[in-house]
């Protein structure tokens, strides 16, 4: 069996001390999962070694952790899996033969620390999830018997449903990092599976709740790391992109926070020049440089600009003038999707319908003769 190295966060706020780590060292495959050589330590070394573990079939979501820097479900991570990721956290891979592969294991991050890999999960994941209110408000009158559902609006929120709220998202998620108030990630896909709900009454009103948040679907920074840290191929960014779309083209929310100004000048800005021209883009979102609305934010953004030309990242030219202009293919291109009479969104998650084989021809049955 080879030897894995496991460094364990520990943290007990009854002792009164600082959060150290421990080393142990354990003899397993390496398909056995972490949360297998933490349970192992529990039982031959240590067995204060607080974490919270259930079904170890990675669908309860309580073993979520940081292994060498990544989130993800302790009992659904092989230990080679993890050891592979120290080249993510700049160490040197050991040398085979020579030392043990290391796992740093630690907490999940952007939420409190109760002990050890315990981390609380009412303070904020769960916190969120009752921010959007995540329950179905029927119609009214309600049907005597079952809702008949179409099945494309079905495949439309299983992605979302497939979420088993480990929150391995939030750990991940700069935007809360940054912004503790966002509503994160984990909520945000949850709030899409009752948008995307034909049975629920208030889509409208959900939409319009979280586009004026100054915390909402627009604090998003496009980070990609929580659809790389969802074991369950959630993808909650592309989630909240969604809710985005749906309060922008569909319910036309100009909300307080600007967002939906700025994503049609982004698009604004694309049409015109082909590439983005980011000296325009704030201005744009305002209402253009000659609108009131855009006076203030253009002088807040002068101590950038002034840096950016002195360090040459920007030219008066290019600052001030359009050095880019969009050629004929890209302006078809836009007439041709804006043309469209429905938008068409691909779903890539599940498609809900099985493949059937196609008949045999008659080249298969002589190909098998």
């Amino acid at each position: 069996m080879p030897e894995y190295t496991l460094r364990i966060r520990r943290y007990d706020p009854q002792s009164g001390e600082g959060a150290h780590w421990d080393t142990h060292t354990v003899d397993l495959s390496p398909v056995q999962s972490v949360l297998d050589a933490i349970l192992k330590i529990k039982d031959d070394a240590d067995g204060s070694i607080g974490i919270r573990c259930s079904c170890q079939q990675a669908i309860c979501g309580s073993c979520g952790v940081r292994m060498n820097g990544k989130p993800g479900l302790a009992c659904n991570t092989h230990l080679d899996e993890a050891a592979a990721r120290v080249h993510s956290t700049g160490e040197t891979p050991p040398v085979e033969g020579q030392q043990a592969p290391v796992i740093t294991v630690e907490p999940m991050g952007n939420m409190p620390v109760i002990r050890d890999l315990i981390v609380d999960m009412d303070a904020v994941h769960w916190k969120k999830i009752r921010r959007v209110t995540p329950w179905l408000i029927n119609k009214q009158p309600v049907p005597e018997r079952e809702y008949i559902v179409p099945h494309e609006n079905m495949v439309d929120v299983t992605q979302p449903m497939a979420c088993i709220q480990c929150s391995a998202c939030v750990s991940d998620c700069l935007a809360m990092e940054v912004d503790p108030l966002f509503v994160g990630p984990a909520a945000l896909a949850k709030a899409y599976r009752f948008v995307g709900d034909p049975r629920d009454a208030q889509q409208a009103e959900r939409l319009r709740d979280l586009s004026e948040d100054p915390h909402g679907i627009y604090d998003c920074t496009h980070c990609f790391n929580c659809i790389d840290a969802c074991p369950k191929g959630v993808d909650p960014m592309n989630q909240i992109m969604r809710l985005r779309r749906v309060a922008g083209s569909d319910h036309h929310i100009e909300d307080r926070n600007n967002g939906y100004r700025h994503e049609h000048a982004f698009v604004k800005n694309i049409r015109k020049n082909g590439i983005l021209h980011e000296s325009d883009l704030l201005a744009d979102s305002y209402g253009g440089k000659f609108n009131p609305a855009a006076v203030p934010e253009l002088v807040s953004g002068l101590p950038t600009a002034i840096k950016g030309l002195a360090r040459g990242k920007m030219t008066p030219k290019n600052l001030l003038g359009h050095p880019h202009k969009a050629s004929p293919e890209v302006k078809r291109l836009f007439d041709k999707i804006e043309s469209k009479p429905t938008r068409n969104e691909l779903n890539l998650y599940v498609s809900g319908v099985e493949d059937e084989p196609e008949p045999p021809t008659t080249a298969d049955a002589e190909a098998r003769s």
